[in-house]
């Protein structure tokens, strides 16, 4: 799982994951961005950064899984 306060994911940490592994990564990564928004919206944000990083590890791990699905099918 995501731990916070974690930098960027390495593209190629993320091509050795199952595909499962990735999308509870993402799962995890979407609540966080929520939660991000939440605060953002209420002021309590500190680490604006952050919410920039989790949308990045999102596409990071979207462009993954659609590389797995390409493999899988050819």
């Amino acid at each position: 799982m995501i731990e916070k306060g974690k930098g960027a994911m390495n593209a190629t940490e993320l091509k050795t994951k199952t595909p499962d592994q990735l999308r509870d990564s993402l799962v995890a990564l979407k609540k966080e961005a929520f939660n991000l928004r939440f605060q953002q919206a209420t002021g309590q944000l500190e680490n604006t950064a952050r919410m920039r990083a989790v949308r990045r590890d999102v596409a990071r791990i979207k462009t993954v899984l659609a590389q797995k699905a390409t493999e899988a099918a050819n």
